[in-house]
């Protein structure tokens, strides 16, 4: 059959664009077949049979295109709802880097004019003194005038180029950010504009139908970076915090990390066996051992934590420590018969990962019930964070690169991977609901939504310092994100806004 150009919508789709479309964001070598009525999402085989597995209804997706027809007009206008949404997000941004690059420039001339001012009012004041001077003491009054010049062109070092170049910094801070904002709404911008297009243009209605629903999908996930815009990270500055103690046999590997309401930190040394805490200017205050190798802290109480403790010839234990006038003292402990790897607690529950399960125990070690399991790999269910309101459990699973986000009862909500986002490790939930990561392999810090579905932003990687990050918390004391990493005697600290 021959087709014109007015016959567009009946040309056969090419392969290239049908694989494009049928390919699964989650798992890339997979088709995309059904369509999850639960969640509203787009299925391959694999989705079906980890994701939604429990799932009421899961449809193929040639059995609903006549059934699910596609409101192109509502896509179109919340398509432009949303990327006029961008565009003046993005003019803002930009905006606001002129202010401060404007501020810099008009603080530096200021400075640099006081100097001046200094300068001269300096060297009136010597040639009204030089006159009527002796020549014996012409050799003198050289010298100190020399002295002073100096000292005052030194305070100008000391002072107010360190004041122009924390500015210079922040500026430079801000455009970093917002380049990183940009690349990311361009890349929304590109993959709505594309997925709208396929939508309109295409008459077969199982890729037509695939089409839109994934440009619903980029449309929720530009929603959800446009809201969430005010509750994401930007790093402000860096520090490095020592923790090894002249006790210590090893180097320290960083574990875990827990601030304390008053911003004291607790750190799980692995290879020294220790729990170590600091004050609020990072300075170790008290270390305790442990029967093992400490693998995850959590707060139960404001002032006591809880320690998951691993070792070869011993029991696997939860061991509970308490603070006491800046001292750590050990208390009860109880055993399991499965690893403990990682502990997180919420109104009166302990949620412990065995590498494969997660489970939930009461605080005198009663098992409560298997929560997850996952039987693939060796290192499925590493670490574990509870939201604030207890309706959602993250997990990570770093033999598989992803982060998970479970109901209560462990079914999936969602599951996140992104090439940025390697092992999986250190896992962190902020009181404010802000989900941070840490890829182990990919020497990257991350910031997730709350959902579980996508990443806001790549707040830290190798180039700020970060190298196999292993550990990360917020402190709402001091606003900063602290990393503990592998074979390292120092943690990282970054200031955020």
């Amino acid at each position: 059959m021959t087709c014109g150009r007015e016959d567009i919508k009946k040309w056969p789709v090419s392969k290239a664009v049908e694989d494009f479309l049928r390919k699964c964001e989650v798992h890339e070598d997979e088709t995309l077949t059904q369509f999850c009525h639960d969640h509203s999402q787009l299925c391959c085989s694999a989705c079906v049979g980890t994701i939604h597995s429990q799932c009421s209804k899961v449809t193929p997706i040639n059995e609903l295109t006549n059934t699910q027809p596609t409101d192109l007009q509502g896509l179109s206008v919340k398509l432009e709802t949303v990327l006029g949404e961008i565009k003046s997000l993005q003019i803002s941004q930009e905006a606001s880097v002129e202010s401060l690059q404007k501020t810099y420039k008009e603080q530096g001339a200021v400075m640099i004019e006081q100097m001046r001012g200094n300068l001269n009012t300096y060297i009136d004041e010597c040639d009204n003194n030089y006159v009527g001077t002796s020549g014996g003491n012409e050799h003198y009054l050289k010298e100190e005038m020399c002295r002073n010049v100096v000292s005052i062109v030194n305070e100008f070092d000391n002072i107010t180029v360190k004041e122009l170049n924390e500015m210079k910094d922040e500026v430079l801070r801000k455009k970093v950010s917002i380049a990183r904002s940009f690349n990311k709404f361009t890349d929304l911008q590109n993959d709505l504009k594309t997925y709208y297009y396929y939508s309109q243009k295409i008459e077969h209605k199982g890729l037509c139908f695939i089409a839109s629903m994934k440009c619903e999908r980029k449309l929720q996930q530009a929603l959800t970076l446009l809201d969430k815009s005010g509750n994401m990270f930007t790093l402000q500055g860096k520090s490095l915090h020592k923790v090894r103690i002249p006790s210590d046999t090893d180097s320290c590997h960083i574990t875990a990390i827990c601030v304390l309401p008053e911003g004291q930190v607790l750190i799980a040394d692995f290879n020294n066996k220790k729990v170590k805490l600091l004050d609020k200017q990072y300075r170790m205050v008290s270390h305790c051992g442990v029967n093992g190798y400490p693998h995850d802290i959590c707060q139960i109480k404001p002032s006591a934590i809880a320690v998951t403790v691993e070792d070869f010839s011993n029991p696997h234990e939860v061991q509970f420590i308490t603070v006491t006038q800046s001292q750590l003292v050990p208390a009860r402990k109880f055993q399991l018969k499965h690893k403990c790897i990682c502990i997180a607690h919420h109104q009166g529950a302990l949620y412990i990962s065995s590498g494969t399960a997660l489970y939930k125990y009461s605080m005198r070690g009663k098992l409560l019930n298997k929560v997850y399991e996952n039987i693939s790999h060796e290192d499925t269910v590493d670490r574990c964070a509870v939201s604030p309101a207890g309706n959602k459990l993250y997990i990570t699973n770093p033999s598989q690169h992803k982060l998970l986000t479970l109901a209560r009862d462990g079914t999936i909500l969602a599951t996140f991977t992104d090439p940025e986002l390697r092992g999986p490790l250190g896992l962190h939930v902020t009181p404010a609901g802000q989900v941070l990561v840490c890829g182990f392999r990919s020497s990257t810090i991350l910031q997730v939504d709350r959902e579980g579905f996508w990443k806001l932003d790549t707040l830290a990687t190798q180039m700020d310092g970060v190298v196999e990050p292993w550990s990360v918390c917020y402190s709402s004391t001091t606003s900063s994100i602290l990393v503990g990493q592998w074979w390292n005697n120092k943690f990282l600290v970054f200031t955020v806004e």
